[in-house]
């Protein structure tokens, strides 16, 4: 056995509440440059007048990696780290640690299994609350990772994160923060079902036919199919956000003009740019999160339970 023993009392909301949002940070911290990637190969060949000339090109996730360390140093891959942490402990507390609480709100009376309509329903309803909150920490990340500065010269339109929500309110309004909410809503709906709904049930059938035990292989499992599948159902809807919420006010009057240019000038494939570092960032980061999230909550039990024990 892998891990902790899990615990004969089951976690409260907030220990999974704190957990998913902890277990969520330590995921993004590992894979951050991977995210980073992601975004500038999906703004890649976005018609911008401006800086157009400038902008390197990028081939691939190692290529785009080694290009901005090139050109713009060795933390630009970290560029919007400090705005990424900040939504995980505000978008993934919400969005895993209240899917079981949601779940069971929505499962019938008397039944002792969750229908697969109910888990997607919570799926949804988790992942439209937790970007209703978080959304302005998604915007200001993203503005940061899809900043290019080439050198001392270049100018840096914001001085850190807290200025960054500062000017973006200042310039564009409070609207400016929830820039890109429906299309964010679309995606999260989407990735968090096919996340906590995948897990959730590849987990079950290991343990319901014995095939593995409640640790760190039936978890590690678990989580590699979960990532799969947000990739793969998630990209379009991730790329239309990304270049939606990254563009400057007027280039797009809408998510769907923005989809509808894309097709025009870069064909349906421009759908799925970016989709190895995707996978490659959905598919680590749901498997350090969720062996992380699953060890946190058996500790954080364990700590609960000893304090509340009088000996």
């Amino acid at each position: 056995m892998v891990g902790l023993k899990p615990s004969e009392v089951p976690p409260t909301t907030a220990v999974k509440f704190l957990g998913a949002g902890t277990a969520a940070c330590f995921a993004d911290l590992l894979t951050f440059p991977l995210d980073t990637a992601k975004v500038r190969l999906q703004i890649q060949g976005e018609k911008q007048a401006t800086q157009a000339a400038q902008r390197p090109q990028y081939r691939g996730v190692l290529g785009t990696i080694l290009t901005m360390v090139r050109t713009e140093g060795p933390r630009s891959p970290y560029n919007g780290l400090v705005a990424g942490l900040q939504r995980q402990m505000s978008f993934a507390s919400i969005r895993i640690g209240l899917y079981d609480s949601v779940k069971q709100f929505y499962t019938p009376k008397g039944s002792d299994h969750s229908s697969i309509t109910t888990r997607i329903l919570a799926g949804c309803t988790t992942g439209a609350m937790a970007v209703s909150c978080a959304q302005p920490t998604d915007v200001v990340k993203v503005r940061f990772q899809a900043s290019i500065h080439l050198g001392a010269g270049s100018n840096r339109k914001y001085s850190g994160t807290m200025d960054a929500y500062r000017t973006i309110a200042r310039e564009e309004g409070l609207r400016g923060l929830w820039k890109g909410t429906f299309p964010n809503i679309t995606r999260n709906a989407i990735v968090n079902c096919a996340e906590m709904v995948t897990y959730d049930i590849i987990k079950e059938k290991l343990l319901d036919y014995h095939l593995l035990t409640d640790n760190f292989p039936c978890h590690f499992i678990s989580a590699f199919g979960a990532g799969f599948c947000a990739t793969v159902v998630a990209s379009p809807v991730d790329v239309v956000k990304t270049r939606y919420m990254n563009s400057p006010p007027g280039q797009y009057r809408s998510p769907l003009d923005c989809m509808l240019k894309m097709v025009a000038h870069e064909g349906p494939t421009a759908f799925y740019k970016g989709f190895t570092p995707s996978f490659l960032r959905l598919g680590t980061w749901n498997v350090v999160m969720f062996v992380t999230y699953e060890q946190l909550k058996r500790a954080l039990m364990k700590v609960q339970i000893l304090r509340e024990s009088p000996f």
